[in-house]
């Protein structure tokens, strides 16, 4: 089967010199007449893997292909129509896509009239990737990435009417698309996109190539979506960006909201919700930010400050913008405003050119700041990166890991002593229900 309409990723230069405007569009609620005739009756089957970005991707996914009068399916082999949701960040995310491609194989040959298989999200983007998959994986019908997912009735569709398997990757800054129909994944927490994008461009991320330039979403749709989630009972909401800190909404009067702003419309808003918010920038967490956490008793106190490594010259090579001082005295004024807020971080080992001191750098901003929890790794290049060009991979992998179990090693003990302060304490919790493990406990 021939593919069709395939553009590939923007190199560095090319997506640092693109400034067109991004536009706020509404995303079209209409099904076509092929697609409504294929769905009845038909299930679906979404597997996501990464971050809440794609976790709220797939929520929009199945939103439309429920509009097609198409039903969740609760196991994967019962669906019709199977999509790949997928992650360019994580290593392992990325080795597992291609075994679950895999799995369906003898399910499209049985049925190819009328299975569909696609595979789509974050990693389509990345060089080479859904060349890979066109050649390796035959069976596939519909590739398609991030700024794809409203046109997802119209690619299968062209699938139907043309009987070929498409690959549709619209690569650059990307729109801003509202009235984006959705079935919620869970009926207590929601996740609501506020900006999408980023412009930091650290040297070892693929986020700006695979979702594009920073943008962000008009205040006013994002208190109607929150409406709508307070009216439906949920009792918790967190705002999402790739740096939901520097959101910044500009109308075309020129006035401005930026987060701390939106923060403080969002919790006044959310009477009787929790209000959480992933991932910040050090570098944006102004204390205008700090201060409104602190003045709204329904914004967790909880922060999640990515620091990545505790050593200068790293830094620098990662281009994060901000230095070890910077980011441990943001620290401090959290910690002199919010007494009791709780901060996490990810942090990774192996960067290039990180020496052993680099390292230890690293472990004493842990013990200086004592996380109350973090997200670990050791670095694996990412294709199409600043980094996978121009900065060699060459920490060894045995250093890599022999790092990686100090670091987890030590922050298992932070955790440890974060936990032990707060013996004795009351909080108020969100029961969302019974544990997985045991009907005796909740969660």
């Amino acid at each position: 089967m021939a593919r069709t309409d395939y553009l590939s990723l923007p190199d560095m230069k090319k997506a640092r010199s693109r400034v067109k405007k991004s536009e706020i569009l509404q995303a079209s609620r209409e099904v076509p007449a092929l697609v409504a005739e294929y769905g009845k009756g038909r299930k679906y089957f979404i597997k996501t893997f990464g971050c809440q970005g794609n976790v709220r991707d797939e929520e929009v996914l199945g939103g439309f292909l429920e509009l097609a009068g198409m039903t969740k399916a609760v196991k994967e082999e019962e669906a019709d129509v199977v999509l790949i949701n997928t992650c360019a960040v994580r290593e392992n995310a990325e080795e597992k896509v291609y075994g679950e491609i895999g799995k369906f194989k003898a399910k499209h040959y049985a049925d190819p009239e009328h299975f569909i298989l696609g595979v789509c999200g974050c990693m389509m983007q990345q060089e080479g990737v859904a060349e890979k998959i066109m050649h390796s994986y035959p069976y596939v019908n519909l590739i398609f990435g991030t700024h794809n997912i409203p046109e997802i009735l119209n690619l299968i569709d062209a699938h139907l009417k043309r009987k070929k398997d498409l690959v549709s990757i619209v690569s650059g800054e990307g729109n801003v698309f509202e009235n984006l129909p959705s079935t919620r994944l869970d009926n207590i927490k929601a996740f609501v996109n506020i900006s999408y994008g980023c412009d930091k461009f650290c040297t070892y991320c693929i986020v700006p190539y695979t979702r594009g330039r920073e943008r962000s979403r008009e205040p006013k749709s994002i208190l109607n979506e929150l409406a709508d989630l307070r009216a439906k009972g949920f009792k918790e909401v967190t705002l999402l960006g790739q740096n939901v800190n520097s959101y910044l909404y500009k109308d075309a009067e020129g006035n401005e909201v930026d987060f701390a702003a939106l923060l403080g419309m969002v919790a006044d808003a959310a009477e009787g919700m929790v209000v959480r918010f992933t991932t910040s920038h050090p570098k944006d967490m102004s204390d205008r930010i700090i201060d409104m956490i602190a003045s709204r008793p329904n914004i967790c106190h909880h922060i999640h400050l990515p620091v990545q490594s505790g050593s200068n010259s790293v830094l620098k090579a990662m281009n994060r913008k901000y230095t070890r001082e910077w980011y441990l005295e943001r620290v401090a004024a959290i910690r002199e405003r919010i007494p009791d807020c709780a901060i996490t971080t990810d942090m990774f080992t192996g960067f290039h050119g990180e020496s052993e001191e680099d390292f230890r750098e690293t472990l004493s901003l842990m013990r200086e700041v004592g996380f109350d929890a973090a997200f670990m790794f050791k670095y694996s290049e990412r294709p199409g990166t600043y980094a996978s060009k121009f900065l060699p991979d060459n920490v060894a992998e045995d250093v890599k890991i022999e790092r990686l179990n100090r670091m987890i090693a030590l922050q298992n003990t932070l955790s440890l002593e974060s936990n032990r302060r707060d013996i004795g304490k009351r909080f108020t919790v969100l029961v969302e229900g019974y544990s997985k493990r045991s009907k005796e406990d909740m969660c």
